[in-house]
């Protein structure tokens, strides 16, 4: 293994020169700009199109996101979020770049207005093989689209119309403190294993969100009045529609899987029960649901979990072990927290031709060894995807984004677990089953919670907190069941859930986490399999989602597929509980 680096090189992406950059970036933009405004012949030569799509495509992989100057600053700002130097230089950036994107639209806004017959003329032509799906999915846009100079204006309305108010619930959230401490430190306070510590933070909690309940209000309504306005403008029959077609993904699919989810919530409900029997309690008060059981002793260093992952992805795949081994050795991944440094951890690429960086806050726990396999499981689908697509099919759909990164993360827990005594089994099996449910359960829950919300707005024009609040908490009940007490206060604590202000994405937690099992089962059966796995994490967005899994023998528009990975789950809890009678936690009996 080559030298650790701990810090992000981002003389990676070459020389940083912003004025010389962001001139460039104008001049290539405005070079096709110039080419095809006018030249209306790659609306009916294939020929004449495929030059225009390599050259579109040589634009988006070099400058996309306002190329490695959008890219160097963006990263600098996740290192440093109070620097306004840098702030201020990303809002410039931004603002070139969302001028040149509503000037270029014209390309692939004349593309998707095409007629039908012509279409299916470019479907079938060879020149536009390479190109063919993303013109599918243009062609598939089409009948959503508005016209070039309202689009434009739609663009333009969404920082006013949304990210405003969004921002100012975030923020004013973010700047309040009790007892000396910010929410972010209360939400930590509420794992606490010391009861009279999380009850409290969970007051204090409470306290803040009721604080905002009627600001909240406000600006829900407000988003949800723009999302109306937007979909009654484009037509489109339901709230998520546009999330699906964004994320390439048939509703089909997505009815499915939260269908399949939703009539197994008996799982989450007995998990529940499970983790409240452990803790002694006669039931988990909402802020409790989430306490971590166990308290896993053994402390891992930065260089002990590069090794454990190392052997992890070696054992998989030698050229997976490989592309670690890059990422570690090119100082492409940020290890420590510091003051002013982006929380939690996130894997970052922009296009196709720059490094891929990955952020971690790394406190030497076993998280922290599952957390650098999933982010590392991001930036390998990254660099798998660069050796086969081009920059118009380079990328994951939100609906697949977190199947390589849970993939990965699964297997790296499944080594962390081996050799551990049973006491230390229970206590990551417990936590694995809990982020199982987090990510399945719950989020289908959230996805179904948004449904409540745009569906009501649109029939009565205005939801009430009481409303917001009744509906969220139906939602989490549901899930969470008798043992899970919907506590005086949780009805609330939708303010702070940021997920239900983007629209309709959180489905993509639970499919990637069942498709991930699936993969993972397979691969178990047979190690062989790994080659369609990495076909799959090569394949971008060259073809749909359920087009590509279709070719590793998967049928994600199955309710039989989803029940398949419902199934581990409910595995692993009966695991669990086998072993908690066995180290007399629980009562030995059914």
């Amino acid at each position: 293994m080559n030298e650790l680096i701990t810090k992000w090189n981002l003389g990676q992406l070459g020389k940083i020169a912003v004025e010389e950059e962001l001139a460039s970036y104008r001049q290539a933009g405005e070079a096709f700009f110039s080419k095809w405004k006018k030249d209306k012949s790659y609306l009916k030569d294939s020929r004449k199109l495929r030059e225009a799509l390599d050259e579109w495509e040589a634009f988006a992989s070099r400058w996309a996101g306002g190329g490695k100057t959008g890219y160097s600053y963006w990263l600098q700002q996740e290192l440093d979020q109070s620097n306004p130097a840098i702030k201020a230089m990303n809002t410039k950036i931004d603002d070139v770049v969302k001028q040149m994107l509503n000037k270029l639209r014209f390309f692939n806004h004349n593309l998707a207005k095409i007629p039908g017959a012509q279409q299916k003329i470019f479907l079938a032509a060879a020149p536009l093989a390479k190109y063919h799906h993303y013109l599918e999915q243009l062609f598939a846009e089409s009948k959503y689209l508005l016209s070039e100079a309202e689009e434009n204006i739609l663009t333009l309305k969404d920082k006013p119309a949304r990210e405003n108010w969004v921002s100012m619930t975030n923020e004013l959230l973010s700047k309040e403190t009790r007892e000396g401490k910010t929410i972010e430190v209360l939400l930590s306070d509420m794992r606490s294993h010391k009861k009279p510590e999380r009850d409290r933070a969970a007051e204090l909690f409470n306290e803040i969100l009721a604080k905002y309940e009627e600001v909240a209000e406000i600006e829900l309504n407000s988003v949800l009045e723009d999302k109306k306005v937007n979909d009654n403008l484009r037509k489109a029959p339901r709230p998520e529609t546009m999330r699906l077609l964004a994320d390439d993904i048939e509703p089909g699919v997505v009815d499915s899987l939260t269908a399949v989810v939703s009539r197994h919530n008996e799982i989450p409900q007995q998990f529940y029960q499970l983790k409240a029997q452990l803790f002694k309690l006669p039931k988990l008060q909402y802020h409790e649901r989430n306490l971590s059981y166990g308290d896993n002793q053994q402390r891992y260093s930065f260089e002990k979990g590069v090794e454990l992952v190392t052997q992890t992805f070696q054992g998989l795949d030698p050229e997976f072990s490989q592309i670690f081994d890059g990422f570690i050795s090119q100082g492409l991944v940020d290890v420590y927290p510091k003051p002013g440094k982006a929380n939690g951890a996130f894997c970052a690429g922009f296009t196709r031709l720059y490094p891929t960086y990955i952020l971690l806050n790394w406190t030497d726990s076993s998280r922290d060894v599952t957390t650098l396999a999933h982010e590392a499981g991001h930036g390998i689908n990254n660099e798998l995807m660069k050796r086969e697509q081009n920059g118009l099919t380079w990328g994951t759909p939100t609906s697949t984004a977190e199947v390589a990164s849970t993939f990965f993360e699964d297997f790296v827990n499944q080594r962390l677990a081996q050799g551990a005594d049973e006491e230390t089994k229970l206590t990551m099996l417990m936590n694995k089953i809990d982020n199982d449910i987090q990510s399945i359960w719950r989020q289908v829950a959230c996805f179904q919670f948004e449904q409540d919300l745009h569906k009501n707005y649109r029939q009565k024009g205005y939801l009430s907190k009481k409303e917001i609040g009744e509906w969220f908490q139906k939602r989490m009940a549901a899930y969470m069941g008798p043992a899970v007490e919907q506590s005086p206060g949780s009805q609330n604590w939708w303010i702070y859930w940021g997920h239900i202000r983007r629209y309709f994405y959180v489905y993509s937690y639970a499919s990637g986490q069942l498709i991930s099992k699936s993969l993972q089962n397979s691969v178990r059966q047979d190690k062989a399999f790994v080659k369609k796995v990495k076909a799959f994490l090569a394949a971008g967005t060259s073809e749909s989602p359920k087009n590509i899994f279709a070719k590793t023998g998967i049928d994600i528009e199955a309710s039989a597929f989803w029940e398949k990975g419902v199934e581990e789950v409910k595995r692993e809890l009966s695991e669990a509980v086998t072993l908690a009678r066995k180290l007399g936690k629980i009562e030995n009996k059914g």
